[in-house]
């Protein structure tokens, strides 16, 4: 039996200012990726695709975990968009081969005079054959279920996000902070008042 399960979740986040925008800071998929989600949970596949397993998801009688390929890219305005490009449910042959979740979102920074907002919005859908013992169970609750079960994971990673990333926004200001102060003294420290070496 065919189903289908879909979710939504936006976010409008104040952002601190800081001496380095935060457009500089969203062109950096790896340090996106660690803000969205538990970096015990990642695996690096190249500069901007990231696999990513899932914490064990329980639905009905159902217990399934996902592992999520993801693809975070950035663009020119600063907008990052986030897009899944593979998912497998490993040690569920049945559920595995009928099974298709598509995630997409976009965190775009919009500035109004002095303050910088991170608007974005996140789409989660997934479609699924499920096993011959959920047969019986009645539509509806299958629909309010997966659908609860979606929103959930959306909302624990725009809360992750919320928490995280500008906190790592500020550490990551400061640690360019810091990195170009002791370019400077470096360089300041060869140099005589008159510009020459010493």
């Amino acid at each position: 039996m065919r189903t289908r399960y879909t979710a939504t979740q936006s976010i409008d986040l104040a952002v601190p200012q800081q001496t380095i925008p935060i457009q500089h800071y969203l062109r950096q998929p790896k340090r996106l990726i660690q803000a969205l989600v538990d970096s015990s949970r990642v695996e690096v596949q190249s500069q901007d695709e990231f696999r990513l397993k899932m914490k064990p998801l329980n639905f009905l009688s159902l217990r399934v975990q996902p592992t999520v390929d993801l693809k975070l890219t950035p663009q020119s305005d600063g907008t990052i968009l986030l897009k899944s490009t593979r998912c497998e449910i490993r040690g569920f042959d049945y559920v595995n081969s009928r099974f298709h979740l598509d995630l997409q979102g976009r965190l775009t920074p919009v500035q109004e005079g002095d303050q910088t907002t991170l608007q974005g919005q996140a789409d989660l859908d997934v479609a699924v054959d499920l096993p011959p013992f959920l047969w019986l169970t009645p539509r509806p609750i299958l629909e309010a279920t997966g659908n609860g079960l979606l929103r959930s994971v959306l909302a624990t990673m725009k809360q992750r996000l919320t928490h995280q990333l500008l906190a790592d926004y500020q550490t990551w200001v400061h640690d360019q902070t810091q990195a170009q102060d002791a370019q400077t003294g470096r360089t300041s420290s060869v140099l005589s008042p008159n510009g020459s070496m010493v």
